[in-house]
């Protein structure tokens, strides 16, 4: 079973972007290239915010490319933690549970409470935003997504604001919580190292073409040349 990609083209004003690959359910895999190459393009139209002009994805057989985002069984986080400030923590995971008017379902709170448990924040559900860290932030971002138990999880640079070790931390953090539950992750990274600690594989996009995932190790011991170029490794 995998996330496939069938010739997928889509086109972002008068950019295009090609995929044509499959990706394991349960790995996890990293997306890196320069800015502009396509990665966040690529992400929208597995999310279904973006309409391929051809191709198909599907999701272990099932195509998705007709389904709106909220029926797809991905979660995407983005650089913007997309939390309302005005609500506390678990009012914002109640509406990532029930979108039209964030009532807690039956057992839906002990579900908020876990999750926010999982990820170090046990307690924190009557916080809002201002009284929380930038890491903390960070991990009820991750809340929000993780309690919708959807089983592929898109990455778009969510924790780039934070300092390194925070990065490092929540990277480790969404790592092991993908392996405990099978999860499928793609990571759109501009770093490298990065990719190394995160993913067995990484996808390359470059002028809008994604190459079809490789293995990390040997990618960057041996980078194609337009990955050379990108990470400045000399001809």
């Amino acid at each position: 079973m995998a996330l496939d990609l069938d010739h997928i083209c889509a086109r972002a004003g008068g950019f295009e972007v090609t995929a044509d690959f499959s990706v394991p359910a349960g790995a996890r895999v990293a997306i890196i290239g320069a800015s502009g190459s396509g990665k966040s393009t690529l992400l929208d139209v597995i999310a279904g915010f973006r309409a391929p002009m051809s191709g198909e994805v599907r999701w272990q057989g099932v195509p998705l490319t007709d389904k709106p985002p909220a029926e797809r069984p991905i979660g995407i986080l983005f650089q913007d933690t997309n939390l309302f400030p005005n609500l506390t923590i678990q009012q914002n995971l109640a509406l990532a549970l029930n979108p039209v008017s964030g009532r807690l379902k039956a057992g839906a709170a002990d579900k908020i409470d876990a999750v926010l448990s999982r990820v170090g924040l046990d307690g924190f559900g009557p916080r809002r935003l201002s009284e929380m860290s930038g890491g903390q932030q960070s991990r009820a971002a991750l809340a929000r997504v993780l309690v919708q138990a959807r089983p592929v999880l898109l990455l778009d640079e969510p924790f780039s604001a934070l300092g390194p070790a925070l990065r490092d931390e929540m990277l480790d953090l969404v790592r092991d919580v993908a392996e405990a539950e099978g999860t499928t992750v793609l990571l759109v990274t501009h770093n490298p190292q990065e990719a190394l600690r995160f993913a067995r594989h990484t996808i390359v996009v470059e002028a809008g073409c994604a190459a079809p995932p490789r293995d990390t190790q040997a990618l960057l011991d041996d980078p194609p040349p337009e990955l050379r170029r990108y990470l400045g490794a000399g001809s």
